[in-house]
């Protein structure tokens, strides 16, 4: 029996393939496995080679392994397109109708979907049923999520799919070949494991962390927030504007901001071009602001639906003139939970702009959390708002009053004596435009002296696997996992960065300077992180390994390397 099998389902955009993969994954899941699933689709309006990769296993795993164990190929492209991935003994679902296929198992999906008066979309159903046979697991381990997943459409919908599912998996239990091979052990237990996305991972830590604003522009890859924030607005208690640009979308939420409310805005490197002004006047006004930044394939319109790390000089650098801001890099999406929430807390108690820098791997790909990680209690921490009975009697209020960790006290629009001055123009401490030189320079290091405030609440690096080895990865963001994976039982640790500005300087230094062999690995072109290190600690990182191809690493990739 086999503790961890691979799957690929693959054919023409409009026939399932994402919702068959997402339907597999919460199966195995609610059975006791561990599960990850990421899609692949290429950048058209319709139309198009689509795929879904799920991995079942079952104990904990870091990242896709690349043999593939069962193909389920919906059109013949899809045997040709991934033929080569295919492991020993794997096996290939195919439709009796394409005609035939030596070594691979035809199941009629067609003929079974008509026999069942459904529709041709429904042959991944079939294929579902068969996969659950050839996994050697009981029909009501995919039944459930049947049920669910059409529950809003009548018993009628949901029966019929029930049926055509278990002709699948009828069918199959029927065949003749190696099949036993590709039997997955049984769970371990029984587990309180959710399937989430990375994007739906954002949104719940965000409205956990109590956000009641969000602007968005949809943009490839951050569009499941869109959906999960639109969908539940009004149970959450929340607004949710889809503006008419990206420049318009970070206006708003900085306005929502100013107005007292914890607001966040998401897009992608494009989209952030368009908001990079209005991230300055966030800047020049201290305007606590979360940024989702899913990064995609660039330059320009790139390949918008493939993954790479290329913007974190972008998100360091963006703007004009100079003021603080924080960058977090979530790595799964447990991680950007727990890091959504923490940046919506550093943005109330710095007044900065704080990003959270995802990538489209970690966005639309399905992750296995355990629901418990989310029912902790959340510290709110809105920094220095103060009350209303802080303020002074007059209107004498200083908003932007000197002080020494650069982070003034806030009032609120419709306080008595709390009013301010909020544009995009210089000003001294009552938000009064000024261009006289003193005050500008006074103005300009108070809000510089944010970046010192910050470094005591600065993450460091963090280590995993033995503190002594002789090779340590060093990683940012979803490229953690396939290194995790790929040092399992070898001399080998990772240095993983999940805070990558302002740079944590000493701790990387203190991290690195006794490593024996040091490999940077990024999804990018340059080296990027290898480069932040450079500058901030004088420590060349000389071997790496970058890709940017589009695709995420595999485990392989790097330790053949």
């Amino acid at each position: 029996m086999r503790e961890s099998v691979t799957l690929k389902i693959g054919g023409e955009a409009g026939f399932g393939i994402m919702s068959s993969g997402t339907m597999l994954a919460r199966a195995f899941s609610r059975a006791g496995y561990h599960v990850f699933a990421t899609n692949e689709y290429p950048s058209l309006i319709r139309g198009g080679h689509n795929l879904i990769t799920v991995r079942i296993a079952t104990a904990p795993f870091a990242a896709l392994n690349r043999d593939v164990h069962i193909l389920v190929a919906l059109n013949k492209e899809t045997v040709e397109m991934h033929k080569s991935e295919l492991g020993r003994g794997a096996v290939v679902i195919y439709d009796t109708k394409e005609g035939s296929l030596d070594g691979g198992l035809p199941i009629p999906l067609t003929d079974i979907v008509r026999t069942h008066n459904g529709e041709q979309v429904m042959r991944n159903t079939v294929a579902l049923g068969a996969c659950v046979a050839i996994l050697g697991v009981d029909f009501e381990v995919l039944g459930s999520v049947i049920r669910d997943q059409f529950a809003r459409k009548g018993d009628e919908v949901v029966n019929n799919n029930l049926a055509i599912a278990q002709a699948g998996y009828d069918h199959a239990k029927k065949l003749n070949g190696n099949l036993e091979a590709m039997k997955l052990a049984p769970a371990q237990k029984k587990s309180d494991q959710l399937v989430i996305n990375g994007s739906e991972a954002v949104g719940v830590g965000a409205v956990r962390a109590g956000l009641k604003f969000a602007a968005i522009y949809p943009m490839t890859p951050i569009n499941s927030l869109i959906t999960f924030l639109a969908d539940h607005a009004g149970a959450l208690n929340l607004v949710y504007k889809q503006p008419e640009d990206e420049i318009s979308g970070i206006n708003m939420a900085i306005g929502a901001s100013v107005a007292g409310v914890r607001s966040m805005v998401a897009t992608s490197g494009g989209g952030f071009a368009l908001m990079v002004e209005g991230l300055s006047l966030a800047g020049m006004i201290e305007a606590p602001l979360v940024i989702d930044m899913g990064m995609r394939v660039g330059p320009a319109t790139g390949m918008p639906t493939w993954t790479e790390q290329g913007e974190l000089r972008f998100i360091i650098h963006a703007g004009h003139g100079e003021f603080a801001r924080i960058v977090l890099a979530p790595s799964d999406a447990l991680e950007a939970y727990q890091l959504t929430i923490d940046a919506f807390n550093l943005a109330d108690r710095y007044q900065v702009p704080v990003f959270v820098l995802t990538d489209k791997y970690l966005n639309e790909s399905l992750w296995c959390v355990p629901e418990s990680s989310f029912s902790g209690e959340v510290t709110i921490d809105r920094g220095k708002l103060v009350k209303r009975e802080e303020l002074p009697p007059d209107d004498s209020f200083k908003r932007y009053q000197f002080i020494e960790d650069g982070v003034s006290p806030r009032s609120l629009p419709g306080m008595p004596h709390g009013q301010y001055f909020a544009n995009s123009y210089e000003h001294d401490e009552t938000g009064h435009v000024t261009e006289v030189a003193e005050k500008r320079a006074a103005m300009a290091k108070k809000r510089l002296s944010k970046l010192a405030s910050i470094q005591k609440d600065i993450m460091p690096p963090v280590v995993l696997g033995p503190q002594s080895a002789d090779i340590t990865f060093v990683t940012w963001g979803t490229s953690k996992g396939p290194v995790l994976e790929a040092i399992a039982g070898k001399s080998a640790n990772v240095i993983h960065f999940p805070w990558l500005y302002p740079f944590p300087t000493e701790a990387t230094r203190a991290l690195l300077g006794n490593a024996k062999r040091v490999i940077d690995v990024e999804q990018n072109g340059t080296g990027q992180l290898a480069s932040l290190i450079r500058q901030h600690t004088g420590i060349e990182i000389k071997e790496k390994i970058l890709k940017f191809d589009g695709r995420p690493f595999y485990p392989d990739e790097i330790w053949r390397q």
